[in-house]
């Protein structure tokens, strides 16, 4: 674990700096040429590429040459790819500097919101689903979802609730011109980029708030609710569950992305290196932010289990719950309707 985490935190270093991408598929190279492709010091790139080869992340290929193959390529070269891990990597460095704060946490009860993480966090969380969004979201995962196409080409009223940094519903506004969409979220980092985003596209169709001073409404407004990655981080997912009930149309749908976890420690632990990476994830973020409040739910990045999120949904007001056969490494899809 601990020659894993230097190496990793060189995986970073290296996305940072381009070095996968200016090797990629070019065969081997010297220090020297790689260097000089990305701009760099050759020293300093030469100690780099020896760790990575010895880390078998980069290929040595003999007399001082040094390869990314296309399998490591598409892995962290390509940044447009689905197959892309190297948000998983670059979120590193600002998750371990918040260990000496979250030591705080395990004496007081208490983590951090998203913005006590810093304007990075709101960065961060763009890296890990912003792909998906961009591909996969409008074109594959809401045909999904019955009838829902049709009423967002008619003209729909759509809300992202923890819309984080806007990827989602501007992928969506620009799909539907004719609907509106309302993004709510609670870290004013994140909103921020969401504006400045939305503003670069013209995207007329889409408002941003802050939901601590401009909460869902109570009357049934939404045709279409979405929720990706974030009931497991709230604190009050009991109360978030009963808003988007009196938000959403008697009709509506709610379209829940959540993490495919297991209802047990044990069920989750048979698949180790999943098992480690999630809850070793909840500490730095899902838990924190899910015990950032006073008396916080807690839930943490493997708290929504299908079953428990079954009955949590039931409990606040809907009656249909099925779960979408959407393929995914980490997250499992449901369309919940009142």
């Amino acid at each position: 674990m601990m020659v894993a985490a230097r190496a990793a935190g060189l995986v970073a270093l290296g996305l940072e700096l381009g070095l996968y991408r200016v090797m990629a598929g070019q065969g081997p190279l010297t220090s020297v040429e790689v260097a000089d492709k990305a701009g760099l010091h050759e020293r300093w790139v030469r100690e780099w590429l020896y760790a990575q080869s010895a880390a078998g992340v980069v290929s040595y290929a003999g007399d001082a040459r040094f390869e990314v193959s296309d399998e490591v390529a598409a892995l962290l070269a390509d940044e447009s790819s689905l197959l892309y891990m190297g948000g998983n990597f670059t979120t590193l460095p600002n998750q371990l500097s918040l260990l000496p704060r979250l030591g705080e946490a395990f004496h007081t009860g208490r983590g951090l919101t998203f913005d006590e993480r810093g304007p990075r966090s709101a960065e961060d969380g763009e890296l890990l689903m912003g792909n998906w969004y961009r591909q996969v979201l409008v074109s594959t995962a809401l045909a999904q979802l019955d009838g829902v196409i049709d009423r967002l080409r008619e003209g729909a009223v759509v809300a992202d609730v923890g819309c984080g940094s806007g990827i989602a519903i501007l992928e969506m506004a620009r799909a539907f011109p004719a609907s509106t969409f309302h993004g709510y979220d609670v870290s004013v980092y994140a909103l921020e980029r969401a504006e400045s985003r939305r503003a670069a596209r013209g995207a007329n169709n889409v408002t941003f708030h802050d939901v601590e001073s401009e909460p869902l409404p109570r009357e049934p407004t939404f045709d279409l609710v979405t929720t990706f990655d974030c009931l497991h981080d709230m604190t009050r997912p009991v109360d978030a569950v009963r808003a988007i009930r009196n938000a959403i149309v008697d009709d509506g749908v709610w379209f829940i992305v959540d993490i495919d976890c297991a209802p047990t420690f044990e069920q989750n632990l048979r698949r180790r290196r999943f098992a480690t990476m999630l809850y070793s994830t909840s500490v730095y973020a899902c838990l924190s932010s899910a015990m950032s409040e006073p008396g916080g739910a807690g839930l943490g990045t493997c708290g929504l289990s299908e079953p428990v999120l079954r009955e949590l949904v039931g409990e606040g007001g809907f009656s249909r719950f099925r779960r979408l056969d959407i393929e995914h490494l980490i997250n499992a899809f449901y369309d919940v309707r009142p």
